[in-house]
């Protein structure tokens, strides 16, 4: 079970997470020690999974957003989630199956990666929605 402690250093890490021990520790009013100690028992339980980057979107070339609702005939192969654009997926309820989350370069290369998607015979219907602007995204 997480505490108040956890949870400020997990919302000072949210903000930056190359943030120095030291800093933390300021900004959170705990030892550094403490610090240090807290975020390895975090990172060792999972509660941390990962220590990552948010990329600009258009810098990197990922500015075409899309959102895609799937049904499926049946199970896809793990190796459909493993694409470069697929950047979220998640199973959700109702008249679809999975939720995704892609980017891509343009219109182009979004275009190529459906005419792909269509060749899947476990793939029964697609629903896509382009994004317009970007108003806040996290990781």
């Amino acid at each position: 079970m997480l505490d108040s402690k956890d949870l400020k250093i997990i919302s000072v890490l949210r903000e930056d997470s190359r943030m120095a021990i030291r800093d933390i520790a300021k900004k959170t009013s705990l030892r550094p020690s403490t610090v240090h100690d807290r975020i390895k028992k975090l990172v060792s339980d999972k509660v941390i999974e990962k220590f990552t980057v948010k990329l600009n979107n258009k810098a990197v070339d990922e500015s075409f957003i899309v959102f895609m609702f799937v049904t499926t005939k049946s199970d896809l192969e793990d190796s459909f989630f493993h694409n470069s654009h697929i950047k979220e997926s998640f199973g959700i309820t109702g008249e679809f199956d999975l939720f995704l989350k892609l980017k891509f370069k343009d219109i182009h290369d979004f275009n190529d990666y459906i005419l792909k998607i269509r060749k899947n015979k476990n793939i029964a219907k697609t629903m896509t929605m382009i994004a317009t602007i970007d108003i806040k995204e996290e990781i």
